[in-house]
């Protein structure tokens, strides 16, 4: 791999106070050796191509800890619906016509979308992941994978025995930019030996879990008529906590669940603008954050949301809070950490999500030399608030370049919009 100098605004994520107003980011390979002011990289770097932006901003590429990428083939299908109708009168019937090619090609449209909108990672929890690994190494981009279970189903073991092959074929392929993580669904579709198998499974071979915890009122309503506690404590009592768990959504917390969570270490996907379209509630971010508990960003599948774009997921999360609590509630750099080094921790990844040497070369540049970013009074601010996703100029991940110029290097975009449109439509034909 090439040596590379980015010149730009630069926004390391390295702490509230940096910021290189006049910056460079010298890259090796598939690491970042150096961050600083322009003249900072060391004597004797002599890059192979120069990268000069000095109306962007330079930053780490954006985390997206929850989604299911293949429903991009939902998306405007099944509007307007509270959570349960959606899923039970039509999400399961269109994914049980789903083929592995069918999901292959919506999380190809899925990557396509993140690229554009400068996500370099996700995590993921679908069917035929196997597929889905294929199409992120395809990609270039980096992903935590895990096979989605529903314990009850009849497939349940099979999924899980899916889960286990996916783990011992993926993790830690495509030079590392790979993780499998093991994704029961959520507590009131497993059962508590199958959530204790799955933790038996993951501890073997040294996996994190992937689950959607208290999400909505009605999960609240059902596990508590079940067991007699809210989903965190029942799950709690499992022994599912402990060890890299990842929850998602987390919206209908106790201040005794929230205690949970913190001293279990649990990390937290929160994604407002699914939780927002479907009614499921706010989650309590501010009140988990000062406990300590790791909080990233997720956008849900693109069925519940209807896009994809962490910047405008970002805006949400912000405003959210400050309609909740106060308007000083969540201010943007600690919603940029969200996005980045924060759900890089969530998802495992201890060398992506800021800009610092021996990092790997993750990050993307955004275009600021648009009316919507003058006056530049605050760099943190404006990217939550004022970006959008078509602001993203270039996209790096692993010391690559897989967009330059707002064109896609990686994938052929007209082939998969073509392929997304044919498949989603013939579904839906078969639904009629």
């Amino acid at each position: 791999m090439a040596k590379l100098l980015i010149r730009g605004m630069v926004l390391p994520m390295s702490g509230a106070e940096d910021f290189y107003p006049q910056g460079e980011v010298a890259v090796d390979g598939d690491r970042i050796v150096s961050v600083g002011a322009q003249g900072s990289a060391p004597r004797g770097f002599e890059p192979d191509r120069f990268l000069d932006c000095p109306n962007d901003v330079v930053m780490p590429g954006l985390i997206n800890t929850h989604t299911h990428a293949a429903m991009t083939l939902l998306r405007g299908y099944a509007d307007d619906l509270p959570l349960m109708p959606w899923l039970e009168d039509k999400v399961w019937p269109f994914e049980a016509k789903l083929s592995d090619e069918d999901i292959y090609w919506g999380t190809m449209l899925a990557l396509a979308e993140m690229i554009r909108s400068g996500t370099t990672t996700m995590s993921d929890m679908y069917a035929s992941m196997d597929r889905v690994a294929e199409a992120v190494l395809s990609a270039g981009t980096r992903a935590a994978l895990a096979r989605g279970m529903i314990g009850s189903a009849a497939n349940g073991l099979q999924a899980l025995r899916e889960n286990i092959e996916l783990y011992r074929t993926y993790h830690r392929a495509g030079e590392g930019r790979l993780r499998v993580m093991f994704g029961p669904h959520a507590p009131y579709t497993c059962p508590g030996d199958f959530l204790q198998r799955v933790k038996s499974e993951a501890e073997t071979l040294g996996a994190g879990i992937h689950i959607h915890v208290a999400e909505t009122e009605s999960e609240i309503k059902t596990i508590r008529q079940e067991h007699g506690r809210t989903p965190v404590q029942w799950l709690n009592d499992l022994g599912l906590f402990g060890g890299h768990v990842l929850a998602a959504h987390c919206v209908h917390l106790t201040p005794e669940d929230m205690e949970i969570l913190a001293e279990k270490q649990v990390f937290v996907a929160h994604n407002p603008e699914s939780n927002m379209k479907l009614n499921s509630g706010t989650a309590p971010v501010p009140e988990l954050k000062r406990r300590g508990v790791v909080v990233g960003l997720g956008t849900d599948g693109a069925s519940s949301n209807n896009n994809l774009d962490l910047f405008g997921e970002m805006r949400s999360a912000a405003l959210q809070q400050k309609l909740r609590v106060d308007s000083s509630a969540l201010p943007a750099y600690e919603v940029l950490e969200m996005a980045t080094v924060k759900g890089a921790r969530a998802l495992g990844f201890e060398d992506v999500g800021m800009l610092a040497p021996g990092f790997k070369a993750d990050l993307i540049t955004v275009d600021f030399d648009r009316p919507h970013f003058y006056p530049r009074f605050s760099i943190p601010a404006h990217l939550v608030y004022a970006a959008h996703a078509g602001d993203v100029r270039d996209v790096m991940v692993n010391g690559r370049m897989i967009m330059e110029e707002r064109k896609l290097l990686s994938l052929d975009e007209k082939k998969i919009c073509a392929e997304a449109e044919r498949r989603a439509k013939r579904i839906a034909r078969e639904l009629l």
